[in-house]
């Protein structure tokens, strides 16, 4: 009996995904296709999502002629009809290792924000190309029952009747189905601490702010800044009602938290002077030392350093940052650690250019001078050829390492390295 191998997906005009038995299934990385094997796929999660990709035609690969082919004709319309490319979007926790495998016309708009992983058809159930980097069930869709999050939302208005960051949490979790939001209502894992309308920087794949000819947004800004009284009220709940808890600055639905440190800064200090409880965490561009200095001061632990690229060009390119350098963000780091703080990297992943030759060695120059605690590999949510395309790379087949082949390889220089998903607790870090 023949081997049996990952089958091509593909999607009608009605969004009927169809397998084509004929061709094997394959991912992208920069433009470039390659055939998936078993090794490359992982079982998709229930929490994940299929994508229909609109005017992009699927590639497969066929095994009689022995190359990549284009399916432009549907083989199962009576009439003529077009095939679109299929996704998977990962649920959290995982890391996608090959980009859906497309070919799109000049015509075709960029993708929303999100990420892209290929994925096939095997041994009859859906697979995709990736890695499961986090084992916490924290964002599990089976952990946060929205019947549940709607009966604590009626209740949290009469614990907190006039906390403008509640009611904002309550739209977040009810109306764009905040994982983060949601933990807060339920009272488990970390509650997340919105602060900042603005930013200092315009990251084109901000999921909060657009320009208003480019992508939709996933999740709009908050429009105010909470009082350090509000934010504290928020923390000191969840890090008493939850045993091992973290709260954050710094999520989807804002800006930059520095850009109100002081607010910040009173808020942290407040939250101490109750309680030593937990992790108080900021995630951040880190665009500037001086504050971040000042919050491990007033009692912050941990920072999580969002990042694409430890390459100048390509990090300014992405972040187009106002008023700070990547060297800022270095200097940040460093400051982090004087104060004993533990310092993630969140690694914004895009297959083919984060596994680049070039690109991992920028990485080990970093891990070798900066005795960081955790890489958090999380995915890049942009259209994978318009990234390539916006920050002007260029890498040829033979410089793409493997996503999961660079993971191996950074377990192995750097043993002391945490790797995940999730900004760890208290608990977590000492397991480590």
């Amino acid at each position: 009996m023949a081997k049996e191998y990952p089958k091509l997906l593909a999607a009608d005009e009605n969004n009927k995904i169809y397998d084509i038995p004929e061709f094997i299934a394959t991912g992208m990385k920069g433009g470039e296709y390659f055939r998936l094997s078993e090794k490359d796929l992982i079982k998709l999660h229930p929490d994940s999502e299929l994508f229909v990709l609109p005017d992009r035609k699927p590639v497969g690969y066929d095994p009689d002629q022995e190359k990549f082919i284009q399916i432009s004709g549907n083989p199962f319309a009576s009439k003529k009809g077009s095939l679109h490319a299929v996704a998977a979007f990962f649920a959290p926790g995982h890391t996608t290792t090959y980009s859906a495998s497309y070919k799109q016309n000049k015509r075709t708009r960029v993708l929303p924000l999100f990420s892209y992983a290929a994925v096939a058809l095997y041994k009859g159930e859906f697979y995709a190309s990736g890695i499961r980097i986090d084992n916490e069930k924290r964002q599990e869709l089976t952990g946060m029952p929205l019947a549940g999050v709607r009966n604590n939302v009626k209740k949290f208005r009469k614990i907190f009747p006039k906390n403008r960051l509640v009611r904002h949490l309550e739209r977040c979790a009810l109306q764009y189905g905040c994982p983060a939001a949601k933990n807060f209502f339920l009272k488990r894992y970390e509650a997340p601490l919105p602060t900042s309308p603005a930013c200092n920087a315009k990251c084109i794949g901000c999921i909060s702010h657009q320009p208003e000819k480019g992508c939709c947004v996933t999740q709009p800004r908050i429009i105010f800044v909470p009082t350090a009284e509000e934010i504290a009220e928020v923390a000191l709940f969840h890090l008493k009602e939850v045993k091992d808890p973290v709260v954050s600055f710094g999520q989807g639905c804002e800006g930059e938290p520095l850009l109100v440190g002081d607010v910040l800064i009173d808020a942290v200090k407040l939250i101490r002077a109750k309680t030593g409880k937990g992790i108080i965490n900021l995630n951040t561009n880190a665009s500037r030392p001086d504050i971040i200095k000042k919050l491990f001061d007033a009692g912050l632990n941990s920072v999580r350093v969002s990042i694409n690229s430890m390459q100048e060009k390509f990090y300014s390119a992405y972040y187009l940052p106002r008023g700070y350098t990547l060297k800022d963000v270095l200097s940040s780091v460093r400051q982090a650690k004087k104060k004993g703080g533990f310092v993630s990297l969140n690694y914004l992943v895009m297959p083919g250019f984060t596994d680049s030759l070039k690109e991992k060695r920028a990485l080990g120059r970093f891990l070798s001078k900066n005795d960081i605690d955790m890489i958090q590999w999380r995915n890049l949510n942009y259209d994978p050829l318009a990234y390539f395309k916006k920050l002007r790379i260029k890498i040829s087949r033979r410089e793409m390492l493997g996503v999961k082949e660079l993971i191996n390889s950074v377990k192995r220089e750097y043993p002391h390295l945490m790797h995940g998903y999730f900004n760890p607790s208290r608990r977590r870090m000492r397991r480590a």
